[in-house]
């Protein structure tokens, strides 16, 4: 089996979240989440130079693009995308105690089609040699990570199910193919290995993560 790709050729991803999990077990926003990672990797590796809200020049492109995070490191480079999808949370969290109040922001089929398209836009904005992207999910949100029961009605995001076990590859059809806008087509195949992040008290306290890398 081969080694997990490193961040900007430097740093094993394990090791950025086992920290980042001890300083934030909890987030207030995505926005909270990348800069709170831009400042562990920081810390745990120097010499790689973060940046946020980077533009892009994908010949693709519909309009302006932006990368949430890009890492530049020595010899390597790693394009992030995060997303952080919450369920109704209220607690405290953290070595010293901080309040949370999460909310529930939106449907779980519309947070699977996020990830896959922050997959399939690392594989576009992937044009050097010397770099690779990361998706990263996290979330309190059971029902992403949790297979769907057998002999259950189709959704209209079938393809784009995220469980653990799963496999994204090929052409994602949302809806069967009738919402042409929404779909997504993969260059790799990438298999899906959800990671426990952090257990707080009270109903939907478990957090997880799951991480996805593309090939430089």
């Amino acid at each position: 089996m081969s080694a997990e790709p490193l961040l900007a050729g430097e740093m094993p991803l394990a090791e950025v979240m086992a920290r980042l999990r001890q300083d934030r077990p909890v987030f207030h926003s995505e926005a909270d989440l990348q800069h709170s990672f831009a400042r562990v990797l920081w810390d745990l590796a120097p010499k790689i130079q973060s940046r946020l809200e980077v533009r892009q020049h994908a010949p693709d492109a519909a309009g302006a693009e932006y990368l949430d995070l890009l890492c530049i490191g020595p010899s390597a480079r790693t394009a992030i995308e995060f997303k952080y999808f919450t369920a109704n949370w209220t607690g405290a969290a953290g070595s010293v105690p901080e309040e949370y109040a999460l909310k529930s922001y939106a449907a779980t089929d519309l947070a699977r089609l996020g990830f896959v398209s922050d997959i399939a836009r690392l594989e576009r904005f992937g044009n050097r040699p010397d770099q690779n992207g990361l998706a990263l999910l996290i979330t309190n949100a059971a029902g992403l990570w949790t297979p769907p029961k057998p002999g259950g009605k189709p959704t209209r995001d079938r393809d784009f199910r995220i469980h653990e076990g799963r496999a994204l590859a090929g052409q994602l059809l949302w809806g069967g193919g009738d919402y042409k806008s929404n779909t997504r087509a993969l260059h790799g195949s990438y298999p899906l290995n959800w990671q426990p992040y952090s257990l707080q008290d009270g109903p939907r306290g478990e957090f997880r993560y799951v991480a996805v890398f593309t090939d430089s």
